[in-house]
C-alpha cells in the first residue's frame, strides 16, 4: 500500500472497540468507517493486515501552539502536522497565539486558514481566541467555524494576545450564552507575593517560587464563579497543580459545566529532576514537584481530569536561553507534539491504566471539548477513518534526528519510551509509515457548525 493511498479495509489481530480488544477487519468507505467485522464476515477485497500490532482511534491533540502565519521560524503548519502525524494524531486543533495576527477577529481567522491551506499532514481545527474589547467578534468567529475561545488570566507572552480582567470576561461570556460555545482559560493570576523574588535565575527552584500554586488557585476560583454565574461551557487549559481540583469538583457537583486538562510534561517531568540551566524544561504553569505529580495521577484515574494534552508551544532555541541558562528569561513553552502517545503510555501503563483509557483521555473527551466528538475519536460507523497503529511494548529512544518539529529542542531529547507509532491513517487515507509520509499533504480544515443551543458535558 503507498504512501498517500486510500485504504478499503485494515486487519490486526487487536484493534481497540471499547474496551475490549480483539481480532477485527475496519472496512472503510469514502474516508468512514464502513463496518467493522470479524475476520470470518469480511467477503474480501484488498486489506492492509498489521499483524499484531494495536489498531485504535487517532489522537486529538486539542491544544497545539502551531505559530503560523507570523513566527513560522517557531513552528508552521507543515512540520507541526508532520509530527502530528508521526506520533498518531490524526486531529490538531491549533491555539490562536502565537501567530500574528492572532485568532481574535474573522478576518484574522480566515487569514490563518489561508496560510495553513496545502500544508496539513492531518486535520486541523481552529480555537479563537478571547482578547480585551473583542466581544463582538466572537459570534461571528463562531459562525465562521471555530472551536471555540482562549484567554489568559495573566500575561500572555507575547504582547498581540493581551490577557483579560474579570470586567472584559463578564462581556465575552455575555456573548457566549445560548452559543454552546467554550471558554477556554489559561488558569494562572497575578497574587501579591510576600517575598520579592531572589536567588540563582539557573536553578529551576527560583523560577518554581515565582509561579506558585496559588497563582492557579485564585484563577480557578474566578473561573468557577463565572461559570456557575454564566452558565457557559468552560474548560481550565494545562492544569499543572492538584491543589485546585477540590474547587473544580465542588463547581461541578453546584453545577457548572466545567472540564479540565493536564498535559504530557505535568505527568511526565518533575521538578526535582530538572537540572540547573536547563531552560527547555521551562514552561507556564511550571512542573510542579513529584508529590503533585502523583496527585495529577490520582486525579486522571478518579476521573476528576477529563484528559491529556500536549500544549506543544516550541520557539527558537535562542529564545530559550541555553546559553545563560537563565530560567526567569526563557521562553515557557515544551514541544512534544509528536511524543505524547508514548509518553502517556510509558508512565499509564506503570498506573495500571487501560488502552481504553489512551482513547478516553487523548482522543474521545478532546474531540468532545472540540465538538468534534460526531466524527472523531472512536471506531464507530459513520465515523472518519482516523487510526493509529502502533506496537505499546516496543521501546523507542528520541533522538533528534527522528523529530519532526521545526525545532528540535526538548525536554524529552535521549528519553527511552514505550510505544511505537507503526502507522497514521486520516480519513481512510495512510499519511504516515515507519518514518515516511505521504508526498502531498492530505488533512483538512475542520471548521465547527454552530450550535442551536448548549450541549450537556
Amino acid at each position: 500500500m503507498e504512501l498517500g493511498s486510500s485504504l478499503g479495509a485494515v486487519r490486526s489481530k487487536r484493534v481497540l472497540l471499547g474496551d475490549q480488544v480483539r481480532p477485527a477487519i475496519i472496512v472503510i468507505k469514502d474516508g468512514k468507517i464502513h463496518q467493522i467485522l470479524s475476520d470470518t464476515d469480511f467477503a474480501g477485497g484488498e486489506v492492509l493486515d498489521v499483524g499484531d500490532s494495536v489498531v485504535m482511534p487517532g489522537i486529538v491533540d486539542c491544544h497545539v501552539h502551531v505559530n503560523e502565519p507570523g513566527r513560522v521560524s517557531w513552528e508552521g503548519f507543515w512540520t507541526a502536522t508532520r509530527a502530528a502525524a508521526a506520533g498518531g494524531v490524526t486531529t490538531i486543533v491549533d491555539m490562536p497565539l502565537n501567530s500574528i495576527p492572532p485568532t481574535t477577529t474573522v478576518e484574522n481567522f480566515h487569514e490563518k486558514q489561508l496560510e495553513a491551506t496545502g500544508k496539513c499532514f492531518v486535520d486541523t481545527a481552529f480555537w479563537g481566541g478571547v482578547i480585551p474589547g473583542n466581544q463582538l467578534d466572537l459570534r461571528p468567529m463562531i459562525q465562521a467555524g471555530v472551536a471555540g475561545f482562549k484567554c489568559f488570566l495573566i500575561h500572555s507572552g507575547v504582547e498581540e494576545f493581551p490577557h483579560v480582567t474579570e470586567r472584559d470576561l463578564q462581556a465575552a461570556m455575555a456573548q457566549l450564552q445560548g452559543t454552546g460555545s467554550v471558554l477556554l482559560f489559561h488558569a494562572e493570576v497575578d497574587v501579591q507575593q510576600t517575598t520579592q523574588e531572589i536567588g540563582d535565575p539557573c536553578q529551576y527552584s527560583t523560577f518554581l517560587q515565582s509561579r506558585p500554586d496559588v497563582m492557579e488557585m485564585e484563577a480557578i476560583r474566578t473561573i468557577t464563579a463565572l461559570c456557575l454565574q454564566y452558565q457557559v461551557r468552560c474548560h481550565i487549559v494545562h492544569l499543572s497543580s492538584a491543589k485546585p481540583l477540590e474547587l473544580i469538583q465542588e463547581a461541578r457537583q453546584a453545577g457548572a459545566p466545567l472540564t479540565v486538562e493536564t498535559t504530557h510534561h505535568y505527568l511526565s517531568l518533575c521538578a526535582e529532576n530538572i537540572p540547573a540551566g536547563a531552560t527547555q524544561f521551562k514552561c507556564c504553569p511550571p512542573i510542579r514537584g513529584s508529590v503533585n505529580q502523583e496527585q495529577l495521577w490520582s486525579a486522571l484515574k478518579a476521573g476528576q481530569i477529563d484528559m491529556v494534552v500536549s500544549d506543544h508551544s516550541p520557539c527558537t532555541p535562542d529564545l530559550k536561553k541555553l546559553d545563560n541558562g537563565d530560567f526567569t528569561e526563557a521562553w515557557g513553552g515544551i514541544s512534544s507534539l509528536q511524543f505524547g502517545l508514548p509518553l502517556f503510555w510509558s508512565s499509564a501503563s506503570k498506573r495500571g491504566f487501560q488502552l481504553s483509557d489512551v482513547v478516553r483521555l487523548l482522543s474521545q473527551q478532546t474531540a468532545r471539548l472540540s465538538s468534534l466528538d460526531n466524527r472523531k475519536g472512536s471506531l464507530t460507523p459513520g465515523y472518519d477513518a482516523d487510526l493509529v497503529i502502533w506496537e505499546p511494548e516496543k521501546e523507542f529512544v528520541i533522538e533528534e534526528a527522528s523529530i519532526h518539529h521545526k525545532n528540535k529542542l526538548t525536554p524529552y531529547l535521549g528519553l527511552t519510551l514505550q510505544g511505537v507509532v507503526c502507522a497514521t491513517i486520516v480519513r481512510g487515507q495512510l499519511v504516515y509509515r515507519k518514518d515516511s509520509f505521504c508526498p502531498e499533504p492530505l488533512g483538512k480544515h475542520l471548521l465547527i457548525p454552530p450550535r442551536e443551543s448548549p450541549v450537556q458535558l
